[in-house]
C-alpha cells in the first residue's frame, strides 16, 4: 500500500458544515446530508490518531452492510458519490449510542469488563456473577445504552428503563430500536462467522426520518464501531490469558491505555507501526466481511471528492 497523507479534514462549498469525530457533513436539497468520513479515529472520547484508508473502509463498508441489513430496518443511505462520502437523509439523531454487547470485555471507562473488574455487579441494569473471565462470552447478547460524549465529554452509561424515563427517547421508540439492535448484532455475527470472525460488540446509532420513521444511520459493523475478533485462534488465546487478535482499533487503545492514556489531555504519538497495523486490520476486515478486494481511492482526497462531487451536481 503506498504511502499518503491521511484525510484530517474536509472543507467544501456548502452550507451547515457540522464536525464530528470522524466525519465532516454539510446541508443538501430535499432534507438530505453529505457525509465525508475522514481518516481520522477517536479513542477514550478523542481524536487520537489518523490512519490512512480508514474513512474509505468505514464509508464503503458501512454502505454494505446497510444494504445488506434494509430487511430488518430501513437505513439513511440515498448514494455513495465518492468512496469516502455519502449522500443519506437528514434524520434527527436520537440522544443516545446504543452499544450491543456479546462478550465481557473492552478498555474504555463505559465498558462491561472495566465496570465488572472495579467490583460492579450490576453493570447497566444487569445482574453479573462473580468469576467472571475477561473476552469470554455472554449468555446473551446485551444493550448497554450511553449518552454522547460530544466536544470531548465523556459517554455516561445508562440502563434501558434510563433512555425512557428519562425522556431521552419515547417508549415506542426505544422499544423499535433494541428491537433492530439485537436483530442487527445477530445478522453481524452470522457474517462475521461465516468470514472466520467473532462480533464481539458494536455500536449504533439511530434516527427519525423527517416522516417519523426510525433509522439506522451513520456507520454500521465497522472497524471504527465495532469489535471483530480471530476466531481461530480465539479459544486459544482465551485459555492462555492473552488478548484475542482484533480486526479493528483495539490496537490503538491497547497502546494507549499501556502509557496510561484516558483521554485526559493532548493524546501522545504513536507509533507508526502500530498506525500501519491498524490500516492493515480495516483493510483485512472490508475484504473478509464483504468478500471483496479493497480498492483504494487516490489521494489527496479533497481534490478526488470535490470532482466526483462536480460530475454528481452536488457542487
Amino acid at each position: 500500500m503506498q504511502q499518503v497523507d491521511p484525510c484530517l479534514d474536509i472543507v467544501l462549498p456548502l452550507q451547515d458544515r457540522r464536525v464530528g469525530k470522524v466525519r465532516v457533513s454539510y446541508a443538501l436539497a430535499n432534507n438530505t446530508r453529505l457525509f465525508v468520513t475522514t481518516d481520522r479515529l477517536s479513542a477514550f472520547d478523542q481524536i487520537v490518531a489518523s490512519v490512512p484508508y480508514k474513512g474509505q473502509v468505514l464509508n464503503q463498508l458501512a454502505a454494505w452492510w446497510f444494504t445488506n441489513t434494509q430487511d430488518i430496518i430501513d437505513n439513511h443511505v440515498i448514494s455513495l458519490p465518492d468512496p469516502n462520502a455519502t449522500v443519506a437523509v437528514s434524520a434527527t439523531p436520537l440522544p443516545v449510542e446504543v452499544i450491543v454487547r456479546g462478550v465481557m470485555t473492552g478498555s474504555t471507562s463505559t465498558s462491561i469488563w472495566k465496570l465488572y473488574e472495579q467490583g460492579k455487579r450490576n453493570i447497566y441494569g444487569y445482574d453479573f456473577v462473580d468469576g467472571i473471565k475477561k473476552n469470554t462470552l455472554l449468555p446473551e447478547a446485551i444493550i448497554t445504552p450511553t449518552t454522547k460524549g460530544d466536544a470531548g465529554a465523556h459517554d455516561e452509561p445508562l440502563t434501558c428503563a434510563d433512555v425512557v424515563t428519562r425522556g431521552l427517547v419515547d417508549q415506542a421508540t426505544w422499544t423499535t430500536v433494541c428491537d433492530a439492535a439485537l436483530a442487527l448484532f445477530a445478522r453481524g455475527q452470522q457474517v462475521a462467522k461465516k468470514a472466520g470472525l467473532l462480533l464481539a460488540d458494536t455500536k449504533y446509532e439511530f434516527g427519525i426520518h423527517p416522516d417519523g420513521k426510525v433509522l439506522i444511520i451513520d456507520e454500521m459493523h465497522t472497524p471504527d464501531s465495532s469489535r471483530f475478533w480471530e476466531l481461530k485462534s480465539y479459544e486459544e488465546r482465551l485459555q492462555a490469558g492473552k488478548e484475542p487478535e482484533s480486526l479493528d482499533k483495539e490496537p490503538i487503545r491497547l497502546a494507549l491505555d499501556a502509557i496510561g492514556y484516558r483521554g485526559d489531555g493532548p493524546p501522545p504519538t504513536l507509533d507508526p507501526a502500530v498506525i500501519s497495523a491498524t490500516t492493515s486490520r480495516y483493510i483485512q476486515a472490508f475484504e473478509r466481511i464483504t468478500g471483496t478486494p479493497f480498492v483504494a481511492g487516490d489521494y489527496p482526497v479533497q481534490q478526488r471528492l470535490t470532482s466526483a462531487l462536480q460530475k454528481a451536481n452536488l457542487l
